[in-house]
């Protein structure tokens, strides 16, 4: 028995085939090969073409299907993971009225601010756990305010992930999962965010249909089955963001476990069993895979914009194409702990939430002509990332969130035993890494939704670590020295931001 399960990011569609009964992934397909296109009509937007990650879907599962000619007639459901926050708006014949308002764009930022003085700060955390900010509920005011034509003709509202759900089923629906992506899930209640649709002006007929995370959410369409080479009324059973559903594929799902990925930006994702927020509005708080009205699990995402990219940003800098990561990594290992007095501020990639969304920017300190190499500063790099990972993690210590174990993918920075012997060594965690990803999650997601496995538990049987990195007593006291150091840095930089921001 198998199960396939889409990962619809903004780069490209991932997808992947998974066994049910060894719990082993049989392939994995991606397309493109190169990153997908993101039109930027003005500065600050970002938006994309649903059709083209439909489209992507079907060239990657016909790829995946080429593995096993057996496969098709053996697909028993389907998971999605889907990038968070986005715009879908489609009219009644489930055309899209406008391209896909993504992650990324920065457009409704101002509106969100408004709506979070208006409606008044204490409310929207402590019913929100978040600020209205750029997310897809101010992102569709942002379409009342300024496409009024296009509003006019919205049939239903909906994030990436759900509108590949549509494109398989032919039904329109929603998770509270996703709704509280978008800002419009009031957790006190456990329903929707009344009050929230009131004050941004948005039509409650224009919510979908909301279904559960795990579970029947519809049935491959015939359309849909000739498209992909799939049974018609294979069951869609999973539906996640990719943040929840990347701690779901690490098995991250009870209270105090954290999660953490390192690509272009990293995340520190850990799960709560209390409604609790941020009176700094530094991270944000969603519902997790697993939230019910009767047992809270709350997962609080931490952004660190600057991560693999400053390593990017370095090889490019210092090096040519030919040049590898591999090889940045053995040059970054000859260096002592600490680059021998280099400290990097990884801050160059925009307003960092988790610094109270200031822009201090990245930068490199106790830099010695006569004594620092390439290597150092690489590792600096590493350890200056590492650092802000620590800084994260105990911002989800103050919110009770407190774990001796970090799980993570054996992906993007996590491949450098400079970077995650740091992490270790700060934290006093045990790392453990694991060959998942989000396609896979997904699909692992469609069979415990329907109901191929009895329990969390059995479902995540085959899921191996396949390495372990424990804290070294010597090295983490060197390390809290050189954090401590680092730490008076980002704090004198950040103390210099805010005077700029307040002369401006």
């Amino acid at each position: 028995m198998l199960t396939i399960g889409y990962d619809i990011g903004s780069s490209s569609i991932k997808a992947a085939l998974y066994d049910v009964e060894s719990g082993k992934e049989v392939a994995h397909s991606s397309y493109p090969k190169d990153e997908m296109k993101i039109d930027s009509p003005k500065p600050g937007w970002a938006e994309q073409d649903p059709e083209a990650w439909w489209n992507a879907v079907k060239i990657a599962t016909a790829d995946l299907l080429a593995h096993s000619r057996s496969a098709s007639g053996n697909v028993s459901a389907i998971g999605i993971s889907y990038q968070m926050h986005g715009l879908v708006v489609v009219d009644k014949n489930q055309k899209v009225l406008r391209p896909s308002i993504i992650w990324c764009d920065s457009r409704a930022v101002g509106i969100g601010d408004k709506a979070f003085r208006e409606i008044g700060v204490e409310r929207c955390l402590s019913q929100l756990l978040n600020s209205p900010g750029n997310f897809t509920a101010s992102k569709l005011r942002w379409v009342i305010e300024n496409e009024p034509r296009v509003y006019d003709r919205v049939y239903k509202f909906m994030l990436p992930g759900d509108y590949i759900a549509m494109k398989l089923t032919g039904d329109i629906t929603i998770t509270a999962e996703g709704l509280s992506e978008g800002i419009l899930w009031d957790f006190q209640s456990d329903e929707l965010a009344h009050f929230m649709m009131k004050q941004l002006g948005i039509d409650e007929r224009l919510v979908p249909e909301i279904v559960p995370t795990f579970g029947q959410q519809g049935k491959l369409s015939d359309i849909a089955a000739r498209e992909l080479g799939l049974k018609v009324g294979t069951p869609v059973a999973y539906r996640s963001g990719d943040q929840p559903n990347n701690a779901f594929s690490l098995n991250v799902l009870k209270s105090g476990e954290i999660a953490a990925t390192a690509g272009t930006s990293g995340v520190v994702y850990g799960v709560s069993d209390q409604i609790k927020f941020d009176a700094e509005g530094r991270v944000n708080t969603f519902a997790h895979v697993n939230h019910t009205s009767k047992e809270k699990r709350l997962g609080i995402l931490l952004c660190i914009n600057g991560t693999a990219i400053s390593n990017n940003w370095m090889r490019k800098m210092l090096f040519d194409s030919k040049v590898k990561y591999d090889e940045m990594n053995e040059m970054a290992e000859r260096i002592p702990v600490g680059s021998e007095g280099v400290l990097f501020l990884p801050f160059g990639n925009g307003a960092e939430r988790m610094l109270t969304n200031l822009e201090p920017g990245a930068s490199f300190s106790g830099l010695n002509f006569n004594l620092h190499s390439r290597g150092h500063l690489i590792r600096s790099v590493l350890e200056g990332v590492a650092f802000s990972f620590q800084y994260g993690i105990n911002i989800l210590k103050e919110l009770a969130v407190d774990s001796n174990a970090i799980r993570a993918g054996l992906a993007n920075m996590f491949l450098s035993k400079t970077f995650r012997s740091a992490v270790a060594n700060l934290s006093g965690a045990v790392i453990q890494l694991y060959n998942t990803d989000g396609a896979l999650g997904a699909a692992r997601g469609a069979a415990f939704g329907a109901g191929f496995y009895r329990s969390f538990d059995e479902a995540f049987n085959g899921l191996q670590c396949l390495m372990t990195i424990e804290p070294d007593e010597k090295e983490k006291e060197v390390y809290a020295d050189i954090y401590g150091r680092w730490l008076v840095e980002m704090g004198n930089r950040l103390a210099k931001t805010r005077a700029e921001v307040k002369t401006i």
